[in-house]
C-alpha cells in the first residue's frame, strides 16, 4: 500500500526533468491532490502503472464507481510522466469554477447531444501523443459492476491507431458517489489497476475491440475487488458492495431500471442526503473530532 507523503508533493522531479511549460495548472492541481490524500491518508495499492506508455498516444478506458475516480486514474499515470486528459461531459466546463481549471488542465468536453465534437478533438489528441482517459459506462455504476460500454473509444482506437488500457478502480466510493452521502474518512484504501494494451487488430471492427476492453475491464474489476483489503463493520455497512458479492448495491438489472427512469426524468428515490444536511453532519463531526 502506498500513501502520499509530504516528500511526494514537494519533489521536484515528479513530472520529469522537462515538463512542458504548458501544462503547469495541471501539475499544481495534481500537487494539490497529493496535499489531500496525505491529510486523509488514503492508502494506494496502484499496479500496471509499466503500461501506461512513456510517450505516444493511448485510451485509458476504466469503470466508474465515484466522482474521485479520474483523481485516482491520473495517479498511475504520474510514474511515466503523464498527464490524462480526461473526457467530462460539457457542464463541467460550464461551471464558473470548474470551467476554467478543465480548460487550463486541456480534458476534453462531451456534449452527448453533438459528439461528434469531441471524438475529433479526443482523436487529435491521440494522434498529437497525448493519454485520454475515458469512462465508457458513461456514468456512475450504482451496482457497481462494469455497465454496457459505449462504443466511442473504441473508435477512437481505432481512428488514432492507438492502444486501449483498460483499467479498474475501487474504493472511492465509500468516499463520495451517487445516491449515497459523502463522507470524509481517513484511511480508506483505494485500489487503481492498468492492464496490459489491447492493440487493435489490422481490419478490426471497434464493436470486436469493444468487446475485448469490457471483458478486460470486467477481469480488472474482480482482481480489484477480490483482493481488496477492508470488509463491511456490518450489515448497515454492505451497501459499497455488489449484489454478487454479497452487498447491497442494486443489482445491474435493477440499476438499469433506476438509470433509465432517470434519463426520462422520473423521480428515483435516493440514499443521499440533501447537500444542506451533508454540510452540516460534517461541520458537526469535525467539531467533535
Amino acid at each position: 500500500m502506498y500513501t502520499a507523503s509530504w516528500g511526494d508533493v514537494a519533489r521536484r522531479d515528479l513530472f520529469g526533468s522537462k515538463p512542458d511549460r504548458r501544462d503547469r495548472p495541471y501539475r499544481l492541481v495534481i500537487r494539490l491532490a497529493l496535499v489531500v490524500f496525505r491529510l486523509f491518508r488514503f492508502r494506494f495499492d496502484v499496479r500496471g502503472q509499466e503500461h501506461v506508455p512513456a510517450e505516444g498516444g493511448a485510451i485509458i478506458c476504466s469503470n466508474h464507481v465515484s466522482f474521485l475516480d479520474f483523481t485516482f486514474l491520473g495517479l498511475a499515470a504520474v510514474p511515466q510522466h503523464r498527464l490524462v486528459r480526461f473526457m467530462a461531459k460539457s457542464a463541467v466546463f460550464s461551471n464558473r469554477v470548474s470551467g476554467p481549471i478543465m480548460r487550463a488542465m486541456h480534458h476534453i468536453p462531451v456534449d452527448r447531444k453533438a459528439g461528434a465534437a469531441a471524438f475529433d478533438s479526443a482523436v487529435r489528441a491521440l494522434k498529437d501523443g497525448q493519454v485520454v482517459g475515458v469512462f465508457p459506462e458513461a456514468t456512475i455504476s450504482t451496482s457497481f459492476t462494469v455497465k454496457d460500454l459505449k462504443a466511442g473509444a473504441a473508435r477512437m482506437a481505432v481512428d488514432a491507431g492507438v492502444p486501449i488500457l483498460p483499467a479498474a478502480v475501487w474504493g472511492g466510493h465509500r468516499i463520495a458517489t451517487k445516491t449515497h452521502d459523502v463522507v470524509l474518512r481517513r484511511g480508506v484504501p483505494i485500489t487503481v489497476i492498468i492492464g496490459a494494451p489491447l492493440v487493435p487488430e489490422p481490419g478490426e471492427k471497434p464493436q470486436a475491440l469493444l468487446r475485448r476492453t469490457k471483458a478486460a475491464m470486467v477481469e480488472l474489476l474482480d482482481q480489484a475487488q477480490s483482493s481488496y483489503p477492508d470488509q463491511p463493520a456490518g450489515d448497515d455497512d454492505r451497501w459499497w458492495l455488489p449484489a454478487h458479492l454479497g452487498g447491497t448495491a442494486p443489482t445491474p438489472e435493477e440499476a438499469a431500471v433506476r438509470d433509465n427512469a432517470y434519463a426520462a426524468g422520473r423521480t428515483v428515490t435516493s440514499q443521499r442526503t440533501p447537500p444542506l444536511v451533508q454540510l452540516k453532519n460534517l461541520i458537526a463531526r469535525a467539531r467533535r473530532r
